[in-house]
């Protein structure tokens, strides 16, 4: 099978891509899994916080904010996103960092004192002297929706989809590469690396390395509280220092102790030993006692070592485009970073979205981590 791209990954990374792509060609999309999203995608906090993270991922937030309130007809049946507050939360010996965050951030933050903070999340210990900050942009994505949207238009654009592909080859050819897969062989003119936790292992096959990319292993438990008043409404909770958060889901909490355990690609699992930690965080932080972890889970979030995404073409090989290193703000990101790569494979500059941003292919690029 021949095509303009090749995409090696079918989660949001991977299908926003391709369904920006097939403007410009034919495409078709790799996917390792039986299905698409298996890994990271399906198993992200899915929240929409345009103050977390390195300068330019907040930019790539925002500059994605219209897609997800905004989308294309027909995109999906509901809206993507249900706003929800965030609220940092700092105990007095953590002034010094929320101070930090406000600097930073300036007018995209309300500070907030301990009583407001209590009647927004009332499971909060009282007898803490608790002050924070509050982020009223925000919102929980419906992950799934944006996935199965991207996949929609990718084939309404006439994109394949092939699952069960794991590549196992790589080949620079005279006119573009060959592709060796569990499913057949496939030649392109230009790959697109959205292969997440295995980005790194994809590089190391087109003989270009890793960049350095890392997946780190983060636990998510699920947990029923005893208090439930106005429990739908109640606001995405994180430490300032990023020690654990919290937030409602389907009807309980969703609770993190926030690790970044370094792992070898594979099927994450929540290990035991952090599902502790998060409980002890969250019962040392609340009036609550966990009684029983309804549902456990882990995925990996890969950063490059800046903690920047890298997209764009390598500079070794411009046949070969890296969409990789998305941490945890892959779902936030995905279209404005989609259309960046989708510019960049066709015009050799980023979209003029994250551009109004401050964004420069420079910034978004593999070279920088090359020097």
């Amino acid at each position: 099978m021949e095509s303009r791209f090749v995409v090696v990954g079918a989660g949001l990374a991977g299908a926003s891509a391709a369904a920006f792509l097939a403007e410009h060609g034919s495409v078709v999309v790799l996917e390792a899994e039986d299905q698409p999203g298996y890994h990271t995608t399906g198993r992200s906090a899915a929240s929409y916080i345009d103050t977390y993270g390195h300068a330019t991922v907040c930019a790539a937030t925002r500059a994605s904010r219209d897609f997800f309130w905004s989308p294309p007809a027909g995109f999906a049946e509901h809206a993507l996103v249900r706003p929800r507050a965030e609220l940092e939360i700092a105990r007095p010996e953590q002034a010094g960092a929320l101070e930090a965050l406000l600097d930073t951030h300036g007018a995209a933050l309300r500070p907030v004192g301990r009583d407001e903070i209590l009647r927004l999340s009332p499971i909060l210990r009282p007898d803490i002297d608790w002050s924070g900050a509050i982020n009223e942009a925000t919102a929980d994505i419906d992950v799934d929706a944006v996935l199965q949207g991207f996949l929609r238009l990718a084939r309404a654009r006439s994109a394949q989809l092939v699952t069960g592909a794991r590549v196992a080859g790589l080949d620079r050819i005279a006119d573009g590469w060959r592709i060796r897969t569990a499913a057949g062989e496939f030649r392109a003119d230009v790959i697109v690396n959205a292969a997440g936790a295995w980005a790194g292992e994809i590089g190391r096959l087109a003989g270009l390395g890793d960049l350095g990319l890392t997946p780190l292993r983060r636990t998510a438990l699920k947990i029923e509280p005893q208090m439930k008043d106005g429990l739908g409404d109640w606001p995405f909770v994180i430490d300032v220092e990023e020690t654990f958060y919290f937030r409602p889901d389907g009807g309980g909490l969703m609770l993190s102790p926030a690790d970044e355990t370094p792992s070898e690609p594979c099927d994450a699992q929540p290990d035991e030993m952090d599902i502790a930690i998060a409980v002890d965080a969250f019962e040392q932080a609340t009036t609550e006692t966990v009684r029983r972890v309804a549902h456990r889970w882990a995925g990996l979030r890969t950063f490059a070592p800046d903690r920047i995404p890298v997209v764009g073409p390598d500079p070794r090989e411009p046949a070969f485009l890296w969409l990789a290193g998305q941490g945890g703000y892959g779902i936030q990101t995905a279209p404005s970073l989609a259309l960046a790569a989708a510019a960049l494979a066709t015009t050799g500059d980023v979209h003029a979205a994250l551009k109004a941003e401050g964004v420069s292919a420079a910034d978004l690029g593999p070279g920088r981590l090359l020097a």
